[in-house]
Formats: C-alpha cells, structure tokens, sequence
C-alpha cells in the first residue's frame, strides 16, 4: 500500500466500500459510500470518487462482475483437466469428425487434375 499514490489509495477504498455496501445489501449511493468511508476512517478521499462509483457500480454491475469478470489476465498456462467426463471425450471426438467430412476436397497445389502431365 506504500507504493500507491494518493489517487490510487482513494480509488482502491472507495470501490471496497462499495463492494462492502453490496455485500451487506445496501443501498450503493455516494452518501452511503462516504459514511462507510469516514467510518473507516478515509476521511481524506477526495470527494468526488464517492459520486462515480455511486454512478457507475450500481448492484447489478457488481453483481455482474463477481459472477463474470472481465478484467485480462496474462498468460497462465492452461492445466490438464481433472478426471470424469469421459462423455465429453466422446462428444469432442465426435465434433472433430464432423469438422473433417465438412472440408472441402483438396486441389493439386498447381491447379491441375490427375492429368498426369507432371
């Protein structure tokens, strides 16, 4: 938290207020989310950080974003996928097949047919 500016301190305890204030199932209002602040003792958020997160993370959108992120994440690599589903093997087996049959016939890479004329 050292390492934060000022702005990024305000943005980062504002937007928890909001949070906590969706988690206890309050209303999400600048008012709101500035008493929460000043009872946590953030006096010193500048004042109109309250009024935009007020605006823009209404209940929904909160609850939207927790259910479904959509923030990037960099490159993990994906893992093996744990047992079971020995089904989908099957079905994903069967999708391929079906993408293989639907390719179209391929051409002689000179355009000519089975002339021979090589």
């Amino acid at each position: 938290m050292d390492k934060l500016t000022k702005d990024q301190k305000d943005e980062y305890a504002t937007s928890l207020a909001a949070i906590a204030l969706y988690d206890g199932e309050a209303d999400i209002s600048s008012e709101q989310i500035t008493t929460l602040l000043e009872a946590t003792g953030n006096k010193e958020v500048a004042a109109f950080y309250p009024i935009i997160f007020a605006n823009f993370l209404t209940a929904e959108k909160i609850g939207q974003m927790i259910v479904a992120p959509t923030c990037g994440g960099g490159g993990g690599g994906g893992g093996g996928g744990g047992g079971g589903g020995a089904g989908e093997a099957e079905e994903e087996e069967k999708e391929e097949e079906e993408e293989v049959e639907e390719a179209p016939p391929a051409v002689d890479m000179f355009g000519g047919g089975d002339d021979g004329d090589y």
